[in-house]
């Protein structure tokens, strides 16, 4: 699969990019960008790579399979569905859309187009989340009870870049809800706070069936992650959750009765690497996707219940 790239963003050129390259059956074929310069870090690991001098001349290159989208949040649908009309299939970056409702032109779009179109949702395709789901859903720390999470980090000094960045919750939400299949009955707290318009900091209770959630959010905190799964019977704590391999070695560890302590690493897993793997073999038919569209419009649906809850800025 020859893959094309919209943009010379910063997370293209230091994970994605990479990724693309290191993936079995696929190849870094193309790259968007209006300023030749910004191709030379691509061109030092794929020297290959074929420069367009705008994201309309990519599309029309009837060699480009496929197309990775990183640009800014509120482009994601305009090109999405432009890259699926050129009949490219589609990994967009997180959030794929910015409201529930408009999942449903990009199905349509991909439907049309007969072309797998998905968010790079890249933490579901690490073997740690799947562990964690058997054993969540397999009952080994009993009936869950409860669901905490934390991701925060500091851009502060980056923040001509941070409008940018996935929007909160879309880690902490999609995760608790890719481990335990359940999806949320209410919110009841949402504590939002707002910098230049951008929300920067999430507190948030929510309610699912059978066992409660909450979460803390934050561009402006100590980097910090950390997902716990507690149920009666157990507790199941993800340390490195979301940007394994680079915050820390993703790592596992299950507590059950009697104090029985479990503990399981994988220093090696490249997540992004898997993901385009994935997508690679979904798109050729045959395989199931671990992120459809299905489960990312479950996650923008309780991201909305969450502005909602605690109003936009």
């Amino acid at each position: 699969m020859r893959w094309g790239i919209l943009g010379a963003a910063k997370f293209a050129r230091e994970h994605m990019g990479p990724a693309i390259h290191a993936a079995k059956g696929a190849e870094l074929a193309g790259l968007a960008t209006s300023d030749p310069a910004k191709a030379a870090p691509f061109r030092a690991f794929a020297p290959a790579i074929t420069v367009y001098d705008s994201y309309e001349a990519l599309l029309a290159d009837p060699e480009i399979d496929a197309v990775y989208v990183p640009l800014p949040n509120h482009l994601h649908v305009e090109w999405t569905l432009k890259a699926l009309a050129a009949g490219k299939h589609v990994l967009c970056e997180k959030p794929i859309t910015l409201a529930a409702q408009e999942f449903d032109q990009l199905e349509a779009a991909a439907a049309k187009a007969g072309r797998l179109c998905a968010e790079a949702f890249m933490i579901v395709h690490h073997p740690q989340f799947a562990r964690a789901r058997d054993i969540v859903q397999g009952g080994e720390i009993g009936n869950l009870v409860h669901v905490d999470a934390v991701f925060s980090y500091d851009n502060t000094g980056d923040v001509t870049n941070y409008r940018n960045k996935p929007e909160m919750g879309v880690y902490t939400f999609g995760g608790a809800r890719f481990v335990t299949g359940a999806e949320p009955v209410d919110i009841p707290y949402a504590k939002i706070r707002y910098d230049h318009g951008v929300d920067v900091f999430a507190q948030v209770a929510a309610n699912f069936a059978g066992f409660t959630y909450s979460a803390v959010v934050s561009m402006r905190m100590q980097p910090r992650q950390e997902m716990v799964f507690h149920g009666d019977r157990g507790v199941l704590r993800l340390t490195c959750p979301f940007n394994a391999g680079v915050f820390g070695v993703a790592e596992m560890t299950v507590e059950t009765d009697g104090r029985q302590i479990v503990t399981e690493q994988w220093p090696q897993v490249n997540q992004y690497v898997l993901q385009v793997e994935n997508f690679g073999a979904a798109a050729r038919g045959g395989a199931a996707y671990p992120c459809p569209m299905s489960f990312s419009r479950g996650t923008q649906e309780m991201i909305d219940m969450v502005f909602e809850a605690g109003g936009r800025a």
